[in-house]
């Protein structure tokens, strides 16, 4: 994994028919995604259930870009070598997962993965100032996290902070929740290079009319690139 700052739309899977994973991701892949989001939730630290490492075991060999594996459990830790084995290559854990955070970023970097730390809404940029050499990635959450299609929060004061505060390290900035063609060049314009869309890619098309996805794909891609003049 190379690192620019290029736009890359890294579609949830949150959003694809669970009866036909493998295709769906051929399918956003071959349309022109650069990632693939993998949202994995426990039922305890956000209110919905997804994916443990089997499934995303199962989702790998499908995978021929970037698998971005966003925790939203709780805790942490003792998982970690399981996605790393699932084939994880970024692993995302939130700041409010647990009072450890600097140790769970360093175990996910020895266990050979990219290291993303994640902040909700209602968490300062200021909050992850002593980790910024720790991260490979910041996720921010521009809505609460747990559900797909939610509402986006404006969180553009924030991304520009932790524009300022990565300076030259080479870490991403993602955002995660309500990214489409309106909020894209928001974030875009505020220093975010990482774009997460579930519904706003997958609305409308399917394995059988992946072109629809292309289209959704460009559509993000080239309203976030417009803002970046």
């Amino acid at each position: 994994m190379s690192f620019d700052r290029s736009i890359k739309i890294a579609p949830s899977i949150l959003s694809a028919d669970f009866a036909n994973f493998g295709k769906e991701i051929q399918a956003i892949e071959a349309q022109g995604c650069d990632w693939v989001h993998v949202d994995v939730m426990d039922g305890h630290f956000v209110p919905n259930l997804t994916f443990g490492p089997p499934a995303v075991k199962a989702f790998r060999p499908h995978v021929k870009t970037v698998m971005d594996v966003h925790l939203m459990i709780s805790p942490v830790d003792q998982y970690i070598d399981a996605y790393a084995d699932a084939g994880a290559d970024i692993l995302t854990a939130h700041l409010e997962a647990g009072p450890h955070i600097h140790r769970t970023l360093q175990a996910i970097r020895a266990a050979g993965m990219k290291a993303g730390l994640a902040l909700n809404p209602g968490t300062p940029a200021s909050a992850a100032a002593e980790l910024m050499d720790s991260v490979d990635l910041i996720c921010v959450m521009t809505v609460n996290p747990g559900f797909g299609g939610q509402k986006f929060i404006d969180m553009t004061a924030k991304v520009r902070q932790l524009r300022e505060m990565i300076g030259d390290r080479p870490v991403h900035i993602e955002i995660d929740g309500g990214v489409d063609p309106t909020t894209a060049p928001l974030v875009a314009a505020a220093g975010a290079d990482v774009l997460v869309a579930g519904s706003a890619v997958f609305r409308g098309g399917s394995v059988d009319k992946p072109e629809v996805y292309g289209d959704n794909i460009r559509a993000i891609r080239d309203a976030a690139n417009a803002a970046l003049g």
